[in-house]
């Protein structure tokens, strides 16, 4: 592809795109030990989800809130009504009422490949003067977050610059589909930053809109990813795996005879190499539904079932 064409290409997906990104300011109120109450003010990004002026943005930009005034491309303010956020994913869903506007166009995250350009668009440090603009390329697919207790391992990586303030902002093809969120950067890296795939956000999305958190299957277990060195320095009978370190009181786990030290297997059809593959296969497994688990114990092959329950809100 001739450069001037990709030029033109992204120089048309940023007008388009830019239209409905929106920029977020909160206010939080924090107990000084000396100054008493303190306001404190922050900004991120938004993106238009629908034309009923729902706006997906990022849990950390409006968590403990009191107050989240939406700033539309057109210079239009309105106070955003938080409808649910879901830290496991680090995404939320605002409501404004601003009439019928235009959303964002999605791409499929399923689908994108590593090398892909990408745009990350958002309101980066808070200037004035409209949105910002960086480009790079998806550096990888499907990872965790480094240094961080973010739960969830499925995340976009990207050389395009994300900076305080583009949080919650939209991560695009070169055509101006949206294929993630972005989430965060790496402050002591450099050209590392992550977003949520789209998909993702979009599944979050709906859950926060009809329940007001996302609805997860909860086994009750606490465990770690079995590898060959946590297996020598354990003495494990297995090195892959999920290690169960604890088993939660009164859980669905603990009815199906699970004990710390148990080494999950398989869960259904699906083979547990890491505690990855055992939060996609819960995801995927209805509330209320019975699954087949196997696991090892000492050098025993064991069987179990399991019925999954929802998971309560200090899991979530």
């Amino acid at each position: 592809m001739a450069l001037s064409v990709l030029e033109d290409e992204i120089v048309a997906a940023v007008e388009s795109l830019s239209e409905h990104v929106v920029s977020l300011n909160s206010q939080r109120i924090l107990a000084h030990p000396r100054r008493g109450i303190v306001p404190m003010e922050g900004s991120g990004s938004g993106l238009l989800l629908d034309k009923d002026g729902l706006v997906v943005t990022n849990h950390h930009v409006i968590a403990d809130a009191t107050h989240v005034r939406v700033t539309l491309h057109d210079g239009r303010e309105f106070q955003g009504e938080v409808i649910g956020s879901d830290p496991a994913t680090d995404i939320a869903v605002l409501k404004i009422d601003a009439g019928v506007l235009a959303p964002a166009a999605f791409g499929d995250s399923e689908r994108l490949k590593v090398g892909q350009v990408v745009l990350a668009i958002g309101n980066t440090l808070g200037l004035p003067g409209g949105p910002t603009v960086s480009t790079g390329v998806v550096s990888a697919l499907g990872r965790p977050m480094p240094w961080s207790q973010f739960v969830f391992e499925g995340l976009i990586q990207t050389d395009a610059a994300i900076n305080p303030g583009n949080s919650g902002g939209p991560l695009a093809d070169r055509h101006g589909n949206v294929i993630g969120i972005n989430t965060a950067m790496v402050p002591f890296a450099h050209g590392i930053g992550f977003a949520v795939p789209i998909n993702t956000v979009k599944w979050v999305a709906q859950e926060l809109v009809k329940y007001g958190h996302v609805v997860r299957p909860y086994l009750g277990v606490v465990g770690v990813t079995v590898t060959p060195s946590l297996a020598r320095v354990h003495d494990l009978k297995s090195d892959r795996g999920i290690l169960v370190v604890q088993v939660q009181p009164q859980s669905q786990a603990q009815r199906a005879g699970l004990r710390a030290g148990d080494i999950l297997t398989r869960i259904g059809d699906r083979e547990l190499n890491g505690m990855r593959d055992l939060l996609e296969a819960l995801s995927k497994t209805g509330i209320g539904s019975t699954a087949p688990l196997a696991y090892r114990r000492g050098r025993n092959e064991l069987w179990t079932q399991v019925r999954l329950e929802e998971a309560p809100e200090e899991a979530r």
